[in-house]
């Protein structure tokens, strides 16, 4: 086979560092556990095995297509050759994280992941005597809640349940619901979690 040429962006040697990193760690486990040489995967995808080589020592930048096909092969999706492992616990301090206004209600994003584990980790500030917007999540969504300080009642069209300081909630998010807000105001984490499907 021949080499490709323009698959490689820039060769940069040293040690493998963020993504590049992760790429060459999940490509070389996953190649090894798959039970593939480098020389069969080259034939699979059509990649030079000196590209794959430089790949699994994170010293290549390959293009999108490349690590496409080198994903098909190994039967993992692009998202789960790319995963960057946690090492380390990431932490968000207070005052961190993006903050965005929707109506009178402030959410702090948290946590977000794109991966099999797909969910969503909010802190929202409701003040006294607010009506959140509704919202529903799609299909197979679940929604937990959990109280940090204050009240607030969550609402659908078929229940409406008081929770309190210290109180947690979990339900299907598929259906509209609301945070309605009395004389004091709140603040609740929201984690959603999303269906595959």
């Amino acid at each position: 086979m021949r080499p490709e040429k323009n698959s490689v962006l820039a060769v940069t040697p040293g040690p493998a560092a963020g993504v590049r990193g992760a790429i060459a760690g999940n490509l070389r486990r996953t190649r090894l556990a798959r039970g593939f040489s480098v020389r069969e995967l080259a034939e699979l995808t059509g990649v030079s095995k000196a590209l794959i080589s430089q790949i699994e020592r994170g010293v290549a930048n390959p293009t999108i297509e490349v690590l496409t096909r080198v994903a098909h092969a190994l039967g993992l999706t692009f998202a789960e050759l790319t995963r960057v492992h946690l090492t380390g616990p990431e932490v968000i301090r207070r005052g961190e994280g993006t903050t965005v206004a929707v109506g009178e209600t402030t959410v702090r994003s948290l946590f977000a992941a794109p991966d099999r584990r797909r969910f969503e980790l909010a802190e929202g500030d409701l003040p006294p005597m607010t009506r959140s917007t509704k919202s529903a999540h799609g299909p197979g969504s679940v929604e937990h809640a959990y109280v940090v300080s204050g009240e607030v009642t969550v609402e659908t069209s078929a229940w409406s349940v008081c929770l309190d300081e210290g109180d947690a909630v979990r339900f299907a998010a598929e259906l509209d619901h609301v945070y309605v807000t009395g004389e004091r105001g709140c603040r609740v984490l929201t984690l959603l979690s999303f269906s595959e499907d």
